[in-house]
C-alpha cells in the first residue's frame, strides 16, 4: 500500500467513543454536551453508551438525545456485570478506526478528539491516554480530589498526568484510546471489577504495541461527590493493585507500596513519640507541617484558597485509604494465599 493511500486513510479516521455507565444519568448530561461541542467532524463519530443495568433515567435521557444529535448515538444495555463487561459490549458494537474510552463522570475538552487524531497522524500509536483535570463548576471537594489525584507530590507522577512520570504509563479508561488493530489482536477487557483498565493496558504493553501519552488530550473528571465515596474508591484501588500484581508482577512496582509504607511508618513514628512522651500537639505538628506545605502548593497551583481545608482531609484519606486497602489485600493474597477480593461493591456508590 503506497504512502498516498495511507495518508488518505488517515484523513478519514472514524471514531467510536465508548462510555460505560451505571446510574449516572445526571453526569451523562455533561458528557453528552462535551461530545456535541467537539471540534472534530461529528459525522465521523459514533457515541456508544453501554448501560450496565441502571435503574435511573439513563435510557430515557439517551433516547431523547438520539433524536437531537448530529452524530450517531448507540444505546446498549445489559444486566449489571461491571464496567469491563459494559466496555466489551460497546467494543462488540463499535465500528470506528480509533476507539476512545471516556467515563460517565467525565467531560471532554472541545479539542479532545482532534488532539488524539492529530497525534495519531503525526506520530502514530497503537494505544494512547491523556490527563484529567477539573473545571470551574466542580465542587471544592472535587477540585481538591483532582489535585490530590494528579499532583506529582501524590500520585500524578505514576498514574499519568505529565510527561515526567516515575512509573510506566498505563492508559486508563477515563481517557484512553486504542486502534481497531489492537482490539483485534488482544481482545476485550478482563473480568476484574476494579483495575480492569490497567490489566488491559498491561496486555497492550506486553503485545509490543506503541503506547503514547498525549498531554493535550484533556478530559475533566468530576470524581466522587463526598469524602465517604472517595474513601471507598481509594480503598478499592489499593485492593485492585494487589489483584493486578497476582495476575502479572509487572503491574506491581515499588512505587505502589509507598502509601502502605507511609501508613506503617506513621504508626511506628506515633508509637515512638508516645514512648518518649511527646504531647499530642507535638505529634500532630510532625504530620501537619508537611501536609500543610503540600496543601499550600495545591492552593497556589489552583489559585483557590478554599481548597486548603479540603486538601488537609483529602490527601491523607487518599494515602491511608489506598495504603490500608493495599496492605489488607497483600497479606490476604500473598501471605495467606487467599482468593481474589473485590472491596466495596454493593454499596460502592452510596
Amino acid at each position: 500500500m503506497g504512502p498516498r493511500i495511507l495518508e488518505k486513510m488517515k484523513d478519514n479516521i472514524s471514531i467510536s467513543i465508548i462510555t460505560p455507565t451505571y446510574n449516572r444519568a445526571d453526569e451523562l448530561v455533561h458528557l453528552f454536551r462535551s461530545i456535541s461541542e467537539q471540534t472534530y467532524p461529528l459525522g465521523k463519530v459514533e457515541f456508544i453508551i453501554s448501560d450496565d443495568g441502571s435503574d435511573d433515567d439513563t435510557e430515557t435521557i439517551v433516547k431523547e438525545w438520539q433524536g437531537k444529535s448530529f452524530f450517531d448515538i448507540i444505546y446498549l444495555t445489559q444486566e449489571n456485570k461491571g464496567p469491563g463487561a459494559a466496555r466489551n459490549h460497546g467494543l462488540e458494537k463499535s465500528s470506528g478506526d480509533l476507539i476512545l474510552f471516556i467515563d460517565s463522570d467525565c467531560e471532554a475538552h472541545p479539542k479532545w478528539i482532534e488532539t488524539i487524531v492529530n497525534s495519531y497522524k503525526d506520530k502514530d500509536f497503537d494505544a494512547c491516554g491523556g490527563p484529567d483535570g477539573s473545571k470551574g463548576d466542580f465542587t471544592v471537594l472535587q477540585k481538591a480530589i483532582d489535585f490530590s489525584m494528579t499532583s506529582f507530590f501524590t500520585t500524578g507522577g505514576m498514574r499519568g498526568h505529565s510527561e515526567k512520570m516515575i512509573a510506566k504509563f498505563y492508559p486508563r479508561t477515563h481517557n484512553m484510546g486504542i486502534t481497531r488493530n489492537i482490539y483485534a489482536a488482544i481482545g476485550g477487557f478482563g473480568n476484574l471489577r476494579h483495575g480492569q483498565d490497567i490489566e488491559y493496558s498491561n496486555r497492550i504493553h506486553r503485545s509490543g504495541a506503541k503506547v503514547r501519552f498525549i498531554k493535550g488530550a484533556l478530559v475533566y473528571h468530576r470524581r466522587r461527590t463526598s469524602l465517604k465515596l472517595f474513601t471507598k474508591q481509594v480503598v478499592n484501588w489499593g485492593i485492585a493493585r494487589v489483584n493486578l500484581g497476582k495476575i502479572d508482577s509487572n503491574m506491581l512496582d515499588l512505587v505502589h507500596f509507598l502509601p502502605s509504607i507511609a501508613c506503617l511508618l506513621s504508626i511506628i513514628i506515633i508509637s515512638f513519640t508516645l514512648y518518649i512522651e511527646w504531647t499530642s500537639q507535638e505529634i500532630l505538628s510532625l504530620f501537619f507541617i508537611p501536609l500543610a506545605m503540600i496543601s499550600l502548593v495545591g492552593v497556589v497551583e489552583r489559585r483557590d484558597p478554599k481548597l486548603f481545608p479540603f486538601l488537609l482531609l483529602v490527601i491523607p484519606v487518599q494515602i491511608i485509604g489506598y495504603g490500608v486497602g493495599f496492605l489488607y489485600a497483600f497479606f490476604r493474597r500473598f501471605i495467606f494465599g487467599k482468593s481474589e477480593i473485590v472491596g466495596f461493591k454493593k454499596s460502592y456508590y452510596k
